[in-house]
């Protein structure tokens, strides 16, 4: 007997250990929304129970695992899904980005899930070259990661468009914030003085603080007469790479970056380390794909975001670098010169 209460809703998160997990993960629960986040390995349950939320074991790939994890849930944020990483086989990406947001939706659909919000990514259009580019610019995904992203982005839109199951897609750009591990690397190399472009350094780069993205996944969730729909999440504006190091730079009390590498001998290097190493399961030093991020326009144009899904970034580009590179002195892990 419940006294005629009506049993408060639980949101389940895919992937709530990650960084992006993570962080949608406390912004929901400091708002007093209950929240059950689903990791795949054992020793991520704790790190989850500490975030506030109801920890579930369950891999993607594990439909009666996923099934049982959706179970009593209002909604899901879709994370999870296998990133870039060496040595392994295409299928590992198709098995989770496809495969597994396929048993992500269709367990929705047979517990009666009321909404998803699917997360993609921009890199599903990432060899455009309509700049800054929008939800109408054709796929053009450029590796096996961003392939099969496109698959499950396409999974996810078939589940919504065809009124079988309520929700939405978003598209993140580049993912950064304060935490962020996978930034770190380029902030420490500018703030050491070994920072070096590939070409001029014009690109342009365009990130989300991954706190307003928790935000627009939120939205995307409550937003309950969107379907079917795509979004891009991004900030403020793009940065041209020169600008973004400039910033690092001037944080840290250094020079900014001056010294440029021709782009088609790199180019060819990354080609070469990645046929030998690849196969040997090796992580290349150099790959085509590190060569790209300083030469391909990447800007995108969110405006869509902002007039159906009322999404608008909390602060500007430049107080989000300089509030990153605080994060990394404070937690000891980049060291200003004195």
């Amino acid at each position: 007997m419940n006294n005629g209460q009506t049993e408060e809703p639980i949101y389940l998160v895919t992937g709530a250990n990650g960084f992006t997990g993570s962080a949608l993960v406390k912004s929901l629960v400091a708002q007093g929304i209950k929240v059950r986040g689903m990791v795949r390995r054992e020793d991520a349950l704790d790190f989850v129970r500490e975030l506030g939320a109801q920890p579930v074991l369950a891999d993607l790939t594990d439909f009666d695992a996923v099934h049982r994890a959706v179970q009593g849930t209002a909604g899901v944020y879709h994370i999870a899904a296998a990133f870039r990483q060496a040595g392994v086989p295409d299928s590992y990406f198709e098995d989770i980005n496809v495969g597994g947001t396929r048993n992500i939706l269709e367990s929705c659909v047979q517990a009666g899930v009321r909404r998803v919000v699917h997360c993609s990514t921009v890199g599903v259009i990432s060899d455009t070259k309509t700049i800054p580019a929008d939800e109408t610019v054709p796929y053009a995904p450029a590796d096996i990661y961003q392939r099969t992203k496109m698959e499950g982005e396409k999974v996810a839109l078939e589940y919504f468009r065809s009124g079988r199951l309520a929700g939405l897609v978003i598209r993140p750009a580049m993912i950064y914030g304060p935490g962020d591990q996978r930034t770190l690397k380029l902030f420490k190399m500018v703030a050491e003085g070994k920072f070096f472009y590939v070409g001029p350094g014009n690109a342009h780069v365009h990130f989300i603080d991954v706190r307003d993205l928790a935000k627009a996944f939120q939205l995307g969730m409550e937003r309950t007469d969107l379907n079917g729909e795509i979004y891009i999440i991004a900030g403020e504006r793009a940065f041209r790479l020169r600008e973004m190091t400039g910033e690092i730079a001037r944080f840290f009390n250094v020079a900014p970056p001056r010294l440029h590498l021709p782009v088609k001998p790199m180019q060819w290097l990354g080609s070469a380390c990645e046929a030998i190493c690849t196969p040997l399961g090796i992580s290349p030093p150099i790959f085509r794909r590190r060569v790209d991020f300083f030469t391909k326009e990447r800007s995108f144009n969110a405006a869509r975001a902002h007039t159906e899904l009322g999404f608008a970034p909390s602060q500007s580009s430049s107080d989000e670098i300089t509030e990153i590179c605080q994060w990394y002195v404070d937690h000891g892990l980049i060291k200003p010169r004195t």
